[in-house]
């Protein structure tokens, strides 16, 4: 049977002209490790060797990229995981080759219909393509360049992090540009810190890779505008950025950053993070570009600002949730504005709520509940055909009925509810 298999893919290899002989020799339709070469500078935040993980198929060169959601770190007790899932930074002792068998991060990371090859909990074009799944180890939201020694919790037993989100990025981008034809179609795509990766390290892949046609769809990992002329009250996310420019290594010249507008000056600012959201159409004029994230988002909105907001962290339960609430939409304010006057090429996409993960991610689990009705929009599948589809112009939708998708609560999975109800002990 696997014979079988195996000479059915070569010879619709060689009909349609696809892989080399070497790379047809290959399994497909199964997840294989690939660990990241060690002399690049990649690694996992312990430095064990960071790897990820490739599902092919012989039928097309069309390829997704996929990186990661979870925590992130910036002091000892975080860095090593003490914590709920989402105040510390996700897999402290690395990615193992059998990752994909554990009970971790993966089940929310992977737990995404664009991974699978069936669409029992949606359909969606992703699932016919070659897929690359980037594990999040790091602690940087997949965009760090450092190694810092963190003290604060135990001074006698320091702990030595390796943020090294973007040197991972850039030997998966060697790696893949060796061992994988050219794509006739990239999408880079991922969810919370995933989301922040695929817009920090799209143009390292885009570069590397050199697809046909290229697309960038970044779920609810936002790079707020946070311009060091400015202040808190205008830029709510500032004090965070401003925490982890330096320990993570972003603006350093071998950065995430820095590289690429070093390269491209139109790419942005290194001072403002958030310039690449429209910099990046700018590189690459012939690309689309789209943002998703839920206007009540519970979940990046406490990670942006309980740490630096003393009287938002000694707030509990829902007045919390108000007050975290206030400061996101002011950033997603700003953020809507910078997107509106960006290239045409760049699109967004913010309903309003759905229960599952504090309305954190619209592609994890399932894509019920991330509709917006009042335009006709049944769930996020349509932004994301939207994106890949050049005869139209990228949707930038903003739902403005803040009532109705609490009043839907019965179009969503019943495993949403299933998971609200058990959420506050993990998030």
């Amino acid at each position: 049977m696997r014979q079988t298999f195996h000479r059915t893919a070569l010879l619709a290899t060689f009909a349609l002209g696809l892989p080399t002989l070497a790379q047809a020799a290959v399994e497909y339709y199964k997840w294989t490790p690939v660990t990241l070469p060690v002399e690049s500078g990649a690694s996992c935040g312990n430095g064990t060797p960071a790897r990820v993980f490739v599902n092919r198929t012989p039928l097309t060169t069309k390829t997704l990229v996929y990186f990661e959601g979870g925590g992130a770190c910036w002091n000892q007790k975080s860095c090593q995981g003490k914590g709920k899932l989402s105040e510390v930074a996700s897999n402290p002792n690395g990615v193992p080759e059998n990752y994909f068998s554990q009970v971790n991060i993966a089940a929310f990371g992977m737990g995404t219909p664009l991974m699978t090859r069936t669409p029992l909990l949606g359909k969606i074009y992703t699932q016919s393509w070659n897929i690359v799944y980037v594990p999040y180890c790091t602690g940087d939201v997949h965009a760090g360049s450092s190694v810092q020694t963190y003290s604060d919790a135990d001074p006698a037993h320091p702990t030595v992090y390796h943020h090294r989100g973007y040197k991972n990025a850039k030997a998966l981008s060697a790696w893949m540009a060796a061992n994988m034809p050219r794509p006739e179609q990239l999408l880079v795509s991922g969810s919370s810190a995933g989301g922040v990766g695929s817009t920090a390290n799209y143009g390292i892949l885009r570069l590397a890779l050199k697809p046909l046609k290229s697309a960038l769809a970044a779920d609810s990992g936002p790079l707020f505008p946070s311009p060091q002329g400015g202040s808190s009250a205008q830029y709510p996310s500032l004090p965070l950025q401003n925490k982890v420019r330096s320990l993570w290594g972003v603006d350093r010249p071998d950065g995430v950053a820095s590289e690429l507008i070093a390269m491209y000056p139109d790419a942005g600012d290194v001072s403002d993070l958030s310039t690449l959201n429209s910099g990046l159409p700018k590189v690459f004029p012939k690309d689309r570009f789209g943002y998703m994230a839920f206007q009540e988002d519970g979940v990046f909105s406490a990670f942006s600002y309980v740490s630096f907001y003393p009287e938002i962290a000694a707030l509990t339960g829902k007045a919390r949730d108000q007050a975290l609430n206030v400061l996101w939409r002011k950033d997603l304010a700003n953020w809507k504005g910078q997107l509106d006057k960006a290239p045409s090429t760049v699109g967004y996409y913010f309903p309003t709520w759905r229960p599952f993960l504090k309305s954190h991610t619209l592609v994890t689990m399932d894509f019920t509940g991330t509709g917006i009705e009042e335009s006709g929009i049944k769930s996020v599948v349509s932004f994301y055909e939207n994106l890949i589809d050049e005869s139209k112009p990228v949707m930038r939708m903003q739902e403005q009925d803040q009532v109705g998708d609490h009043r839907r609560v019965l179009s969503v999975n019943p495993l949403q509810w299933l998971v609200a109800m058990f959420e506050g002990l993990f998030l």
